[in-house]
């Protein structure tokens, strides 16, 4: 038996906002452990014995996913798409990048499973039914009636599982009462297992248009360091289209196998809460925070002490550089926030104040008219790329580490406490040649101090020049 775990991390997560946001968003935060939630699915599907993966994330978020997935010595094939397609494209690249016809576990990232001993049972239960060319949904047995899951209402039992009666959407409250009141129905978890070709066998049926582009495309897929690259050009024209509308939906041989395993998508801040430790006063706590006559609450904060005095079932989450304050009941309306961040042209809805790179990161401090100074990490080995800049110049003072530098004809070894000034329009780099992480203050000063005004001669992790 051959499964390939296909992982589904293109996620946006916007509803947990503002730890995640579209450059950095919740597939690559702990959120509830120390482990990000994209390693705990990979984590998840190594615990079944799958030796193999492919995972499914898109250009600006590849290196986020390698050092994760290396992090925990599970990486493995990543397929970047160039354009968000929905998951019935997604599915079909990693279905044709695999030769070997195995059978594809499809998972979430960004999911939560609480109980892995029943969420491996309802998996072994399917492997039957895929292997004899079955395509299975996985349903969570609903406990409440839920407005934000779709549904499948089953039907016939066959083998561990049962024939899919039909698929529902997003239902109102109403409906929702009914289905839960009325029974045989579950919340689809956008899990499935079925065998690669018997997948896009019901795509090519069903959906050609979408089969035709993913072959084409897929066919001039191309290796890049740790990635695989599809044609731009031809994904660019693919439809967009879920795998419950291209396929499931249509398709006689859906089947649906329940998981009663503690899911849970963390749609909104207060899953957290329902997931989380409680303290005597049903208060869940992630951070610095003293709280006095509150209850029922979530906090998160990253980087300074929260006091709260005096409320109930609020969620407080407090970054670098926003907090959110809102009602538990109304924590999925957080989407109204970053409309109006998008509306006003504010970064806070896609950027953090901290910005992850392949080579570390950067924290940017302080900034004015004229200057910006930013915190810089690299990581052991790592390298940033030989650039200029027209506008600005830099000072770089060291503080903890070794810092290999070059800068412009001269190269140099700084150490603890040691700097050096960068002029306008000279070509630079920055290494760490050492063990342990470079810490270092970097002040910029000029006309233009937008990221876009760097001229990238030569970079190890194959950035094309801004």
């Amino acid at each position: 038996m051959s499964i390939c775990a296909v992982i589904m991390a293109g996620g946006s997560g916007s509803r947990l906002w503002p730890s995640s946001r579209a450059s950095f968003p919740k597939q690559f935060l702990a959120l509830d452990q120390e482990e990000t939630l994209l390693q705990a699915t990979m984590r998840r599907a190594a615990g079944l014995g799958i030796k193999s993966s492919v995972t499914i994330c898109n250009e600006a978020h590849r290196f986020f996913v390698a050092e994760q997935l290396r992090e925990i010595g599970l990486l493995d094939a990543i397929i970047l798409e160039p354009v968000g397609r929905n998951t019935a494209p997604a599915i079909a690249l990693a279905a044709f990048s695999r030769k070997d016809d195995p059978l594809l576990l499809v998972l979430a990232a960004d999911n939560v499973i609480e109980d892995e001993i029943a969420f491996n049972e309802a998996i072994n239960h399917a492997i039957p039914l895929a292997e004899a060319g079955k395509l299975v949904s996985f349903g969570i047995v609903a406990n409440q009636p839920h407005t934000g899951y779709g549904y499948i209402k089953k039907g016939t039992p066959v083998g561990g599982g049962f024939i899919v009666d039909r698929y529902v959407e997003k239902p109102p409250i109403e409906k929702a009462n009914e289905y839960i009141s009325e029974g045989g129905y579950f919340w689809n978890s956008g899990m499935f297992l079925f065998r690669a070709s018997r997948y896009l066998d019901a795509l090519k049926e069903f959906s050609p248009d979408i089969y035709n582009c993913c072959e084409l495309s897929a066919a001039k897929m191309q290796t890049d360091l740790d990635f695989l690259r599809v044609d731009k050009e031809i994904f660019d024209a693919c439809p967009s289209d879920s795998i419950d509308y291209a396929v499931m939906e249509k398709t006689s041989d859906a089947v649906v196998v329940p998981m009663d395993a503690g899911w849970n998508d963390i749609g909104a801040w207060s899953s957290l809460w329902d997931l989380g430790d409680k303290d005597e006063n049903g208060n869940v706590v992630h951070g610095d925070v003293l709280a006095h006559n509150t209850n029922n609450c979530f906090f998160r904060t990253e980087d300074k002490l929260v006091a709260a005095v005096g409320i109930s079932d609020l969620v407080v989450v407090n970054t670098k550089d926003a907090v959110l304050i809102a009602h538990k009941d109304q924590a999925q309306d957080v989407k109204l926030i970053i409309d109006e961040l998008k509306a006003k042209d504010r970064h806070e809805w896609s950027h953090h104040r901290e910005i992850y790179r392949p080579w570390g990161k950067y924290d940017s401090v302080d900034h004015g008219d004229r200057y910006q100074v930013k915190r810089i990490t690299v990581k052991p080995g790592a390298k940033l790329s030989v650039q200029m800049h027209h506008h600005r110049a830099e000072h770089w003072v060291v503080v903890s580490g070794t810092a290999k530098v070059l800068n412009g004809e001269k190269k140099f070894l700084l150490s603890e406490n040691q700097s050096t000034y960068i002029p306008v329009g000279a070509v630079h780099s920055l290494e760490n040649p050492g063990k342990v992480p470079l810490e270092l203050i970097e002040v910029q000063s000029g006309s233009y101090l937008g990221e876009d005004d760097i001229v990238r001669f030569d970079d190890i992790y194959g950035r094309e020049d801004k």
